[in-house]
């Protein structure tokens, strides 16, 4: 499956904007080839702490989804804001080109230090769908710091795909844990974050498709609009699974007692 992760600017809390820009770059994507293509983290108004305000536009935001994927024959995974309760969520979703919601999950980590605990719900589980042979697992921003949930669905997952808005300051750390996450779990790895500024931060985006090995296959020039491109094979996570051993090797009941025992 060609796959494209769409490094785009968010116009701060203005879906109308961001949909325009977004059915443009979908279009390169899905003339380049691509079938699965990918959005930022809360896509249509930034990262915004207003969680109620921007809550408040996800039925117009799913909407726009679903008729793109229809229009594009495209499977499109975007993040958004959605109502929850007691508090609204940070959550993304696939929709195929049926239209159809083919997988729905909600940020496991809240980012504490921009108080998005807070405003924000945790979810409690991760979300996998098989999307024409490809087993996809989808996490968002600050879940790529917690190694836990991508281990956690490794053994049914060929490629994991990180939205996000991962500040300029960071930005080594995210590169960084791309490659490392690829290794560790040997799939695919592709991060998709945003460029420009928002909310009184700036973005390099650094998107990036990263295979079994950790290898960049594919990059985008930091601080600018890109649609970045590459193939995933499930045959070549299997092969590399095969030759390196090491997710059998894991010792889960010995590592539980190893909590266990130090708490």
């Amino acid at each position: 499956m060609k796959v494209a992760g769409i490094q785009m600017d968010l116009a701060w809390e203005d879906p109308e904007r961001n949909f325009q820009r977004a059915r443009e770059m979908m279009a390169v994507a899905r003339d380049a080839g691509a079938r699965l293509a990918v959005l930022p983290e809360m896509f249509a108004t930034g990262f915004s702490m207003e969680a109620e305000l921007v809550a408040g536009y996800a039925g117009e935001t799913r909407q726009f989804l679903s008729g793109l994927a229809r229009e594009l024959d495209l499977f499109i995974l975007a993040g958004y804001a959605e109502p929850a309760d007691p508090r609204p969520s940070n959550a993304c979703s696939i929709f195929g080109p049926t239209g159809g919601e083919v997988l729905h999950y909600r940020k496991l980590h809240p980012f504490s230090m921009a108080g998005e605990d807070e405003r924000f719900l945790a979810g409690e589980s991760l979300a996998t769908a098989e999307l024409e042979g490809i087993r996809i697992t989808a996490l968002i921003c600050y879940d790529l710091r917690f190694p836990e949930p991508f281990r956690a669905a490794a053994a049914d997952t060929d490629l994991f795909c990180v939205l996000a808005n991962w500040p300029v300051p960071r930005r080594h750390h995210w590169s960084r844990l791309l490659e490392a996450r690829a290794i560790e779990n040997q799939a695919y790895v592709l991060g998709v974050n945003r460029v420009g500024s928002g909310g009184g931060l700036e973005y390099s985006g650094d998107s990036s498709l990263r295979d079994p090995m950790g290898t960049e296959l594919a990059g985008a020039e930091p601080g600018a609009e890109a649609v970045v491109e590459g193939e995933v094979h499930p045959a070549e996570v299997m092969r590399i699974r095969g030759r390196f051993g090491f997710l059998a090797d894991r010792r889960p009941a010995t590592y539980r007692h190893l909590e266990e025992d130090r708490s």
